[in-house]
């Protein structure tokens, strides 16, 4: 380890990436490091990469390139995340400028050098890793790491490894520890949590009830819909937060088979009216990929038709990233760039107008916010960082509850007094 000194650690993707950056800056401090705002004041320099799609692994690459430009002499730039894990020594040779390449595992303070052997390198695990308090009212916890699933456009399982869950005495502790008064659970596979200890269903529902006795809110990202079960959707509105991210990605029969996924339109639209039929209050979110290979005019039809019907609260569309490795990587049925561009916009209109109506019926309406920061706050209806905001009078105490009524929407965002 190098001796004590300044840092700043730039996190880019997921939440799940924001944990592990959480666990980083944990280490880093009780080494003896401290925090500074601009990386030219850094002794060290922390990119915490993603490399879901070409699109992040771009930015991924630009951000390096630009902090090393603001790196002073003698300081060090290290790279670490998704992106060093699957590439790390093709990076360290494509990127000069960084002085360490650092895969999961390994520490940020000592890092990857393009000719150490993996055997000499120590290793920590950051699934559980303690961590600092949350620094807001709301903080992330990553439940498990990995994927079992082999969905045929995705590599994670390829650099993150099979699921292993944590055990909850791990979780909860971890929860009191960060004091927050929100605490979102997240996984690649959340709703399978402890099936690779061969509990499955029996291990996400205690434990969601078990958070939900320590914290005033407990939020679940990423369900994989086959595991959304009545009893799961039962427990999750009992929480007081109903709000859904069911990972869905299309709808069209014939793709979901050359996607290896689950789940059909028929079968998503029943299971949201059963949400809704137990919470007419559930906000609902998800994510779809447009372009994949063999997606036809059809295929895109029937996702327009799904989402018209659906009338999700928030979604999200993506262009197909073909990932190296993958399933869908050795696919035929490219879709042509400017074809992809026109569905994408096309989905983005309707959900757009979705969206506004669903805001907009807010209006009037008196809702629970939790105060994050001097103005902002959010219902049970917005996930942090991902969805839209309340904007609050700044009076409001940070870090407290409030009852608001909505005045007016602004697109995405609710503006309450």
């Amino acid at each position: 380890m190098m001796g004590a000194g300044t840092y700043h650690l730039v996190t880019l993707g997921c939440p799940k990436n924001q944990v592990d950056s959480d666990k980083l800056e944990g280490v880093l401090v009780a080494d003896g490091h401290s925090s500074v705002d601009q990386a030219s004041d850094a002794d060290l320099i922390v990119v915490n990469t993603c490399a879901f799609i070409e699109d992040a692994r771009q930015e991924s690459v630009d951000t390096v390139l630009a902090l090393a430009d603001q790196q002073r002499d003698g300081a060090r730039l290290v790279v670490t995340g998704c992106m060093a894990e699957r590439y790390g020594d093709e990076l360290a040779s494509v990127l000069p400028e960084v002085d360490r390449v650092a895969g999961f595992g390994v520490p940020v303070t000592l890092g990857r050098r393009p000719d150490a052997p993996t055997s000499e390198l120590p290793s920590f695990d950051l699934l559980n890793l303690p961590r600092p308090a949350a620094a807001r009212p709301w903080a992330y916890v990553k439940v498990a790491e990995g994927c079992d699933r082999s969905c045929g456009f995705c590599a994670i399982p390829t650099f993150r490894g099979p699921q292993r869950s944590r055990t909850a005495a791990s979780i909860l502790d971890e929860v009191d520890a960060l004091d927050a008064r929100e605490v979102v659970l997240v996984a690649q596979d959340l709703a399978s949590y402890g099936r690779d200890q061969g509990e499955g269903e029996r291990a996400i529902v205690p434990l969601v009830e078990a958070v939900a006795d320590l914290v005033d809110r407990v939020r679940l990202l990423y369900l994989y819909p086959s595991d959304l079960t009545d009893r799961l959707v039962a427990t999750i509105c009992a929480t007081g937060v109903p709000y859904f991210d069911l990972s869905l990605q299309h709808v069209s029969p014939p793709l979901m088979r050359r996607m290896r996924r689950w789940g059909d339109s028929e079968r998503f639209l029943e299971r949201i009216a059963h949400i809704r039929s137990v919470e007419p209050e559930a906000a609902l979110r998800s994510n779809f990929i447009v372009g994949y290979p063999g997606e036809t005019e059809e295929d895109h039809d029937a996702l327009l038709a799904f989402v018209e019907a659906a009338n999700l609260d928030w979604c999200g569309f993506f262009a197909f990233s073909r990932e190296e490795g993958t399933h869908a990587a050795s696919l035929d049925g490219e879709v042509a760039p400017g074809l992809v561009a026109e569905r994408l916009h096309e989905l983005g209109e309707i959900q757009d107008r979705i969206t506004a109506n669903r805001r907009d019926a807010l209006i009037g309406r008196t809702v629970t916010v939790l105060v994050d920061e001097s103005g902002v706050g959010r219902t049970h209806r917005e996930a942090p960082e991902i969805d839209g905001i309340v904007i609050v009078p700044s009076a409001l105490p940070v870090g407290r509850f409030a009852d608001v009524t909505v005045t007016g929407a602004l697109g995405p965002d609710l503006v309450a007094a």
